[in-house]
């Protein structure tokens, strides 16, 4: 007797879900590798459970696959527009060359922070670390900078709290001074005040 028809619905229960996905990525991994290796096709894979793990293969790499696939794709779009294909086809080009460039900073991006650092060449590794040598260097002459006018902003502020001081100092010694002549002067009116009395 045959097994019968298996209704392909949604896994209810978690963990048997997450089983069913292990099982069966790793032998979607498998064909896709042996599709790509006994008939010599290029075959990529992409996968995000859903968790949003991704998952890949490519026999030439996911990216460069990719990419490929973008260019079939709008080649096949524009084919019969004779007119515009050259136009859109440089368009394309452009924007593949500035998807490259961005991609390629990105990595050098990670790179400048000690990421993926393995597949990089001795040479490769030299330049990078030329590039942060250089930062550093620019980045301490900043700081630098920064610091010898912080340090001449609280000189000047300190030479204009100590001749603020003085200022102060000298009112106040000027006051005092005036107290004491206006003391000296009620003193002496108070003398003949009372010598005036006495007779």
């Amino acid at each position: 007797m045959g097994r019968g028809k298996v209704v392909l619905e949604r896994i209810s229960n978690k963990v048997n879900r997450q089983v069913t996905f292990g099982k069966r990525k790793k032998g979607l991994l498998k064909k896709a590798s042996e599709l790509s290796v006994l008939c010599d096709a290029e075959v990529a894979l992409i996968i995000f459970s859903s968790e949003g793990k991704l998952f890949h293969f490519g026999s030439l790499g996911t990216h460069n696959t990719i990419d490929r696939y973008r260019q079939f794709h709008f080649n096949n779009a524009f084919e019969r527009e004779d007119g515009e294909h050259d136009q859109n086809q440089s368009i394309y080009q452009a924007v593949m060359k500035l998807n490259a460039k961005y991609q390629s900073l990105q990595l050098l991006n990670r790179n400048l922070f000690g990421e993926d650092l393995g597949s990089l060449s001795l040479k490769k590794l030299r330049n990078l670390e030329k590039q942060i040598e250089g930062a550093l260097s620019k980045a301490r002459k900043c700081k630098t900078k920064k610091l010898l006018e912080r340090v001449e902003a609280l000189r000047k502020l300190d030479s204009e709290l100590e001749q603020e001081n003085k200022d102060l100092k000298e009112k106040i010694e000027r006051g005092m001074r005036l107290c004491e002549e206006n003391l000296v002067v009620e003193a002496h009116a108070d003398q003949r005040a009372n010598h005036g009395n006495w007779y």
